[in-house]
């Protein structure tokens, strides 16, 4: 299966200057502006050469991306780290240790000049000319000026998802793809589901007809409500706001952004990464409460109407003492299916009788490992993976949902795009920083 995305989900030059995604486009994210392009580099195989990693973003996803990325290719080393907390590098670093055990000698070279913290410290990583590999695993509103400032500098990407928060940031991470292309540099999104070996052989006979042709697909997400942090005495509004990244918008774009958009991107893969027309989405706060829950809704139902009359639905929850389900329901003109990525046993085609059509086998491995495999395996090789505007436009289909609940208008792919709405602060320092008031359809304005 090709990881490079077809031809109707691409952008061309003409279409990105024309949203104002020009490979210019100064964007502002901690305080810098976007790294300028230094002079190309031509990569050739590298069969040989010691790769060094350096990792943006120390949470959980960093330390784990890091072992993956390790494993993944037995020449690479770990070599530079940065995160906007020190506590979280440190964790990090011991749990990436850890997890190698006797390797972790040879494997982990972080010295202390290499550990990098602050909302800055993600210049040390990718202008150091000894990294080859960064990993974006920091808060996604993060993630477009992270990318831009690694590919800027010649540094082949794994960036985990989503790739922005709002449309501004969206139109940057489409100029940095197009720069990671014209530089033959690898760029692989944390959409892990495309790398699982089950749902990668069902949606290839998903796409070979085996129900048909795909009318109707509805996604779910539907799960409880994430952890929560007290305030700490020590803690400013920001490190609160930060340390609690998942109930506040501008850091993470809500959880049909940050974690349902997994469950949109299979959408869009069920649809052969076709763009909607535009977008219909209820949405709103039932159980939440209390400052740490911060501004986030904890329910959405979103309508994806296509311009050849599909429709695809999807609805996430995140609700204590509610049903769970994180089911793909797809409907073809001959049969169906229920695909989960969780139970193997649903890796099943179906008649419209409901009689077996197809059945995957097959073995399933660790999704995570596998695209660390398939980046490392293309950075060797000489073929660099490229699937940065295809994880774009899932996630692009992410926020336009959520503008849609939001707002309680009915919002186009080019709205969107285009949108001007940059969530977040003017200013990034461990100091004071507004919450926002919780969006009210009908009332908040879409911007």
């Amino acid at each position: 299966m090709s990881e490079t995305p077809p031809p109707d989900a691409s952008w061309s030059r003409r279409e990105l200057v024309r949203t104002g995604a020009a490979l210019a486009i100064p964007l502002v994210v901690a305080g810098c502006a976007a790294t300028s392009p230094s002079k190309p580099k031509v990569f050739a195989p590298l069969v040989s050469k010691r790769l060094k990693i350096g990792v943006i973003g120390c949470g959980g996803r960093g330390t784990g991306a890091a072992v993956q990325a390790l494993r993944a290719d037995p020449n690479t080393v770990l070599w530079s780290m940065s995160d906007v907390f020190a506590d979280r590098l440190e964790s990090s670093v011991a749990g990436i240790a850890a997890e190698l055990g006797a390797d972790a000698a040879a494997r982990v070279q972080v010295p202390p000049e290499r550990r990098h913290v602050g909302f800055d410290a993600y210049h040390k990583v990718t202008d150091d000319p000894d990294v080859d590999v960064v990993l974006l695993t920091s808060y996604p509103h993060f993630r477009p000026a992270h990318l831009a400032a690694a590919v800027a500098n010649g540094k082949h990407v794994f960036a985990e998802k989503p790739l922005a928060v709002d449309g501004p940031g969206i139109r940057s991470v489409l100029a940095s793809c197009e720069i990671a292309k014209q530089r033959k540099l690898a760029l692989l999104v944390g959409f892990c589901w495309r790398h699982h070996d089950g749902m990668r052989a069902t949606f290839d006979a998903l796409h070979d007809d085996a129900i048909g042709d795909v009318m109707s697909v509805h996604t779910t997400y539907h799960t409880s409500t994430l952890s929560k942090r007290p305030r700490q005495p020590s803690w400013s509004e920001m490190e609160f706001q930060m340390r609690n990244w998942w109930h506040f918008a501008w850091i993470s774009g809500d959880h049909i952004v940050e974690q349902a958009v997994h469950s949109i991107d299979r959408l869009a893969w069920a649809m052969r990464d076709a763009l909607p027309t535009r977008v219909t989405c209820l949405g709103g706060r039932a159980a939440r409460s209390g400052p740490e829950h911060g501004d986030v809704y904890d329910h959405f139902a979103a309508i994806y109407e296509y311009a050849d009359g599909r429709r695809g639905f999807h609805s996430c929850t995140q609700i204590d003492g509610t049903p769970s389900d994180n089911t793909d329901y797809v409907t073809g003109t001959h049969g169906r299916a229920a695909i989960n990525g969780w139970n193997p046993e649903s890796f099943v085609m179906l008649d419209r009788k409901g009689r077996e059509e197809w059945r995957y086998k097959g073995e399933n491995r660790d999704m995570y490992q596998n695209e660390h495999d398939a980046l490392f395996a293309s950075i060797r090789g000489g073929y660099p993976i490229h699937d940065g505007v295809r994880s774009a436009n899932s996630t692009l289909m992410a926020i336009m949902a959520r503008m849609a609940a939001y707002s309680g208008q009915t919002v186009t792919w080019q709205q969107a795009l285009e949108s001007h709405e940059a969530l977040g602060p003017a200013t990034y320092a461990l100091g004071d920083v507004p919450l926002r008031d919780v969006p009210i359809p009908g009332k908040t304005p879409l911007a």
